[in-house]
Order: structure tokens, then C-alpha cells, then sequence
């Protein structure tokens, strides 16, 4: 039986090899990736529909939230790349840490954008004057040096550092800033929902001792009313932040900034309301005007940018350049009186 089972499989390779042997090429073509992503003109995602304010004000037009999109380096996409306009190679190591691959940035990508997230409702709710009280604060490791000696990895929530529990990372570096070179750090950390003791080495450097991590602060909060975001599991990153933020508070004012208007924005907002600069505004820009966006959002770092690229494709589209949550309400609030 296996001998006319080998032989059928034998004769099905020998009259087919040439097919065989193209499929196995286009398939490593694929699959071998190179140190290099392609970004790509993006998109918008319609933040009136992943964000409810629970009796919030009905908006009539829209926030959105714009994206680039990024596809690994794979020959064939390198190979069209340099075909189609606005497809531009960019080496992993620009993307990525030192000693830290694509996955390692993507894992960490996430956790900004949840940092971005407590930030956008945190600013909404302060500026809108509605309820909101800080009832805990959580801290992240986000990344973690090539020549750190330690078994923590990104995503770990540190509660402890050598007994002692922590409420900020300034707290760790004082902590760390204690110790003399190559003292073993003790500390606490909740992995996967499970809590577990660490490691770490400190070393010395120009900046004083140090465990090799950087930490993020995230917030536990209540509002009132409640508010609810969501987002799927492949989207990250911070840049959504200031468009998060008004939405949210758009839903809880009564007068609607949008003015009716298709409005597409993108940047990074912290806890004090200042955003800040992102990357990609090129592909952010292409995708809100294919979009049909009325007005670009962007962090007043990217304007110049954003600007020169709207002159050169002759875009017909108000763009907006803001440093501040605040800035951003009030030029949104002086275009609609102006019209």
C-alpha cells in the first residue's frame, strides 16, 4: 500500500516539478522578511463609531482618527515599492529600537496606544467639566536596553522594586539611583495576570546607574458619565490620541465643533493636554484627502510637512496646526463661528 502511495507521489512531482518548484519560490518570495517595512498612504477610522459617551451629544459630522499603513518587507512589496508613488521603504532599525525587533516595537506600540487612551479621557472630561477621578495608576515596562541584564519583558506591570512599591518611574529611578554597579535588583511584577518575582544588574552610565528599562504610566479612573472605546487587536500606537480626546469630548459638550464637517486628525496627547509630534503625516494627509476630508489635524512639529505636501498635490483642504488640546478646541470652535 505505501509502496503505490510513493510511487502515485513520485510520478505527481516528476510531471509536475516545474509548477512545484514556482510555488515554493513565490512562497519564500513572501515569507523571507528583510530588515525593512514599507509605509503606504493610509486611512481614517471613524472615531464617532468606536467611541460612546453613555446620553452623549449627537455629533453631525465626524472625528477621525488617521492611520499609515505599513507593510513588512518582503521582496515582492520592496520590488513595488519602487513602482507606486507614496510607497517608500524605510529600514527596521528607523521603526525599532536598539536590539529590538518588529514584534518586540509592535507589543510596545500597544501599550502606547492604551497610555494614549487614559490621556484622551482624562483631557476630554478635565476640559468638558464633567467627573473624573484617578483612582490608581499602573507602570509598564515599554522597553528594555540591549545590554540590560535582566528577566523582565515589555508589558510587565512593576508593582515592586526591592520591596518598596512604586507610583511613578521617577520612583524606580530613585530607587535604582541608591544602589552601587552590579547589585542584583529584586522586583514584583504581574505577567499575564499572574504575579512573579524579577531580576535585574545595575550599571553605571553617563547619566548614573541604571537597570536598562523605561517605563509608562497608565490610569485606573471612574467617569461620569461612562465612556467606551473600542479598538481592534492589530491597531497601536499613540498618535490617535488628540483625535480620541475630541470625540470624547465633542459627546460632552452641547455645542458640536464639528460644524458638520468631515474632520481627520492625528497626534499624541499626555495627561497636561500637550500633543505631540507623530510620524508618517505624509500618509496621513494622502488618506484623509482620499478620504474627502474637510480639515487635517496635525501637531504643530508636522505642519511644515503636511503643508509643502498639500501644495505640491494641489490638495483643497484646511489644515490645522495645533500644540495643545485647548489650541485644538479653539481653532475648531473659530472655524465654525466663521462660518
Amino acid at each position: 500500500m505505501f509502496t503505490k502511495i510513493y510511487e502515485k507521489i513520485k510520478k505527481f512531482i516528476k510531471e509536475n516539478y516545474k509548477e512545484l518548484i514556482v510555488l515554493v519560490v513565490v512562497v519564500l518570495l513572501f515569507t523571507i522578511k528583510l530588515p525593512y517595512s514599507i509605509y503606504t498612504p493610509g486611512g481614517a477610522v471613524n472615531l464617532n463609531d468606536r467611541i460612546t459617551v453613555e446620553g452623549g451629544y449627537e455629533t453631525e459630522g465626524s472625528f477621525n482618527m488617521a492611520y499609515v499603513s505599513m507593510v513588512r518587507g518582503s521582496i515582492p512589496f520592496l520590488l513595488i515599492s519602487y513602482v507606486i508613488p507614496d510607497w517608500d521603504i524605510v529600514p527596521a532599525s528607523d521603526i525599532t529600537a536598539e536590539g529590538e525587533d518588529l514584534d518586540e516595537m509592535l507589543e510596545r506600540e500597544k501599550l502606547y496606544m492604551q497610555e494614549s487612551m487614559d490621556a484622551a479621557i482624562i483631557n476630554a472630561y478635565r476640559a468638558a467639566g464633567r467627573d473624573i477621578e484617578i483612582t490608581g495608576t499602573i507602570h509598564e515596562v515599554t522597553y528594555i536596553a540591549e545590554e540590560a541584564q535582566t528577566d523582565l519583558k515589555i508589558g510587565d506591570e512593576i508593582k515592586e522594586v526591592d520591596g518598596k512599591e512604586i507610583s511613578s518611574f521617577d520612583d524606580l529611578k530613585a530607587i535604582i539611583r541608591q544602589l552601587d554597579e552590579g547589585e542584583e535588583v529584586s522586583l514584583r511584577v504581574v505577567r499575564d495576570g499572574k504575579e512573579r518575582d524579577c531580576t535585574a544588574i545595575t550599571y553605571n552610565t553617563s547619566d548614573g546607574m541604571k537597570i536598562g528599562v523605561s517605563l509608562l504610566t497608565t490610569y485606573e479612573y471612574v467617569t461620569d458619565p461612562d465612556v467606551t472605546i473600542t479598538s481592534k487587536a492589530s491597531e497601536a500606537g499613540s498618535s490617535g490620541g488628540l483625535m480620541m480626546s475630541l470625540t470624547i469630548y465633542n459627546q460632552l459638550v452641547s455645542e458640536d465643533i464639528t460644524d458638520g464637517k468631515k474632520i481627520v486628525g492625528t497626534g499624541t496627547i499626555d495627561i497636561n493636554g500637550n500633543v505631540g509630534e507623530i510620524g508618517g503625516v505624509k500618509y496621513k494627509l494622502i488618506g484623509a484627502v482620499k478620504n474627502d476630508a474637510d480639515i487635517f489635524i496635525c501637531p504643530e512639529e508636522n505642519y511644515e510637512e503636511a503643508f509643502e505636501v498639500a501644495q505640491d498635490k494641489d490638495y483643497d483642504i484646511t489644515i490645522l496646526s495645533v500644540g495643545t488640546f485647548d489650541e485644538a478646541i479653539k481653532k475648531l470652535e473659530e472655524l465654525h463661528s466663521s462660518n
